[in-house]
């Protein structure tokens, strides 16, 4: 008995360091930028999204407002009292919507994680993050636009506190690259022991029978595996780099990507908070249709560039 638990720890411990040293450097990389973004680029980033407030943009300005929520770097409680006060200076709901959308989804930390899963991977969650932001403003702005009643309720949300106050810009950015850290470390050590654990447990004809050869079962549980697994995105990164190589679709791995973040444990407590519970549900629906919805179309757009190449 000893010498099988020993044997397995071999095996664990095997898989575990391979995938550490194939994707420390991105998670680090990650910290760097997203630090440094956060304590020098800020505030510039924010402005941007009431510099076009006032401006008539159309459409325009729901893409631009989903851009701008992207490459933001607050995290959700931090985007939703911004999102609070550009909602009292004037801005629609439709671009308060894409803005925090993709702000939800996506971050220039978790764009540089996201690198270790390949150029295809990283280029596709890009694009569809975007497009996620996008389709949630437009429909705000073709479903609420005509109603007195604001989509949100910011009330109660105030703007959140201000840790990066170090005079010194130096070690200013060396503290929130230690926040960081302490945040982030512990799941992104967690999602490489269990991906560790998927890889030596989890035979890839498993992988491929579900999430492969079974595309529209395998992206709606992906798009469900989503809800209850996904607590970090740097831990997430490891396990989505274990299933791809076990045979995960392209397609089950985006839809994973969406409804991961999207529900969220802590970002669905505040969600739920500025929306209400029919709305809040409403939310909820369009992220899941929109996750399955994006990974049928990578897969079949993957499956007819494969067959047109051959």
């Amino acid at each position: 008995m000893t010498e099988l638990i020993h044997r397995e720890w071999i095996y664990l411990w095997y898989y575990f360091t391979v995938q550490f040293e194939q994707i420390f450097w991105y998670w680090a990389l990650g910290i760097l930028s997203g630090s440094i973004i956060s304590v020098f680029s800020k505030e510039k980033i924010h402005r941007l999204l009431s510099c076009i407030q006032n401006k008539k943009l159309g459409s325009f300005g729901v893409i631009l407002a989903s851009v701008i929520g992207i490459v933001s770097p607050l995290c959700m409680y931090g985007t939703i009292p911004i999102a609070a006060s550009f909602s009292e200076k004037g801005i629609k709901d439709d671009r308060l919507a894409a803005f925090m959308m993709s702000s939800i989804l996506l971050n220039p930390q978790l764009i540089v994680y996201s690198a270790a899963l390949g150029a295809p991977a990283l280029i596709m969650r890009i694009l569809f993050c975007l497009l996620c932001g996008i389709a949630a403003g437009l429909l705000i702005g073709l479903l609420y636009s005509k109603k007195e009643k604001s989509f949100f309720n910011f009330s109660g949300f105030k703007m959140p506190l201000n840790r990066d106050v170090d005079p010194n810009p130096l070690f200013r950015l060396l503290k929130n690259i230690w926040r960081n850290i302490k945040a982030t470390g512990p799941y992104f050590l967690v999602g490489i022991a269990l991906s560790a654990v998927f890889q030596r447990y989890v035979p890839d004809t498993f992988m491929i029978g579900v999430f492969g050869n079974n595309k529209a079962f395998g992206l709606l549980m992906a798009a469900t595996m989503g809800v209850p697994l996904y607590a970090c995105g740097g831990g997430t990164v490891p396990l989505l780099q274990g299933w791809l190589a076990s045979g995960m679709s392209m397609g089950s791995a985006m839809a994973f990507m969406i409804t991961g973040p999207a529900t969220k444990i802590t970002n669905l407590g505040a969600v739920k908070i500025v929306l209400g519970i029919k709305r809040f549900a409403l939310y909820i629906v369009f992220s899941i249709v929109f996750a399955f919805l994006s990974g049928m179309l990578v897969d079949f757009g993957l499956s007819h560039a494969s067959a047109s190449y051959r």
